[in-house]
């Protein structure tokens, strides 16, 4: 059965970093595109950036353009979020969520397998 666990978020000061893992079971890694969301209170959730199967290619919101970037690790089925210069907008709980297809699109209807979701906060 397909899982997903994110892990690593935290309390950072604005200007800092954070790395956010997404683990992955019950498929490899190589058959799925891996998309990370956001969601601030009182807000909907948005895309962040996705990972495509098999090279398909990466794509990020303009509002983390620069800023985060993401990676796999296919031995330890994990995608991971680098997250830099973080402003309080950043702050919200980040989730990671599967696609079957190798297309990197950012809207959260086309994913499932939603984690749990970890708390990011941005904050002096």
């Amino acid at each position: 059965q397909l899982q997903l666990v994110e892990s690593g978020g935290g309390l950072v000061q604005p200007g800092g970093s954070l790395r956010l893992s997404c683990t992955v079971s019950g498929l490899p890694l190589g058959d799925t595109t891996i998309g990370w969301f956001r969601q601030a209170p009182g807000k909907e959730r948005e895309g962040v950036s996705c990972s495509a199967i098999g090279g398909g290619g990466t794509n990020f919101a303009g509002s983390v353009k620069g800023r985060f970037t993401i990676s796999r690790d296919k031995a330890k089925n994990t995608v991971y979020l680098q997250m830099d210069s973080l402003v309080p907008e950043d702050t919200g709980v980040y989730y990671c969520a599967a696609r079957f297809r190798d297309t990197c699109v950012m809207e959260a209807s086309n994913y499932v397998g939603w984690g749990q979701g970890t708390q990011v906060t941005v904050s002096s």
